[in-house]
């Protein structure tokens, strides 16, 4: 099975190497020296890696075969794929891989069906779940344990306990005036 592990970004200085945007919880063990990386697009590929460093908190590659900054340019937005035997699981107990989530059936903790997931979206917060209702629609799910209760690998589900107005139209207004609209303030009891 092949995953995605890093987008290249833009060139880092005059020697070929690049920044890159990590798309693995498990950098060191894809993205280490001697890692032979499939791309997209194939053409770009496929590329060996012979260093990485962090600089300024980012991972910056040098590829066997670049050894400057035009061509380090042309690949610029390349996605790196590593294969991974798809029996393999992550090595922390509530982690998983993209791959073992996609299609999981999405229920509440009542039991209500909500979606199948379609999509994991990494953000710089959080991941996603992108969840396709049985009407077409999609919903976004944080997966946050306060709102993803449990995954079930064997039963192919994901429960999810979700806040007021994530997956319905029942979103609660906080507000600081009461329903009479006199608001919360003390009063005084000057008469003024």
């Amino acid at each position: 099975m092949q995953l995605v592990v890093a987008r290249i970004g833009r060139a880092h200085g005059i020697k070929g190497e690049v920044t890159v945007e990590v798309r693995t919880d498990e950098p060191e063990l894809r993205l280490g020296p001697g890692a032979v990386l499939a791309t997209d697009p194939a053409s770009a590929g496929p590329l060996t890696i012979a260093t990485g460093r962090v600089h300024s908190g980012r991972l910056l590659l040098r590829f066997e075969g670049v050894h400057d900054r035009t061509g380090a340019e042309t690949l610029r937005n390349t996605l790196l794929i590593a294969d991974v035997d798809p029996e393999e699981l992550p090595e922390g107990e509530d982690e998983y891989y993209d791959h073992q989530l996609i299609d999981l059936d999405v229920v509440t903790e009542d039991g209500e069906p909500v979606g199948r997931i379609t999509e994991i979206s990494h953000l710089p917060t959080q991941d996603l779940f992108v969840v396709e209702r049985p009407d077409g629609t999609e919903v976004f799910v944080p997966f946050v344990e306060e709102i993803v209760t449990e995954i079930d690998l064997e039963e192919q589900r994901a429960v999810i306990d979700p806040p007021p107005g994530l997956i319905d139209d029942r979103a609660e207004v906080a507000s600081s005036r009461d329903a009479d609209g006199t608001g919360d303030a003390a009063e005084t009891g000057d008469d003024a």
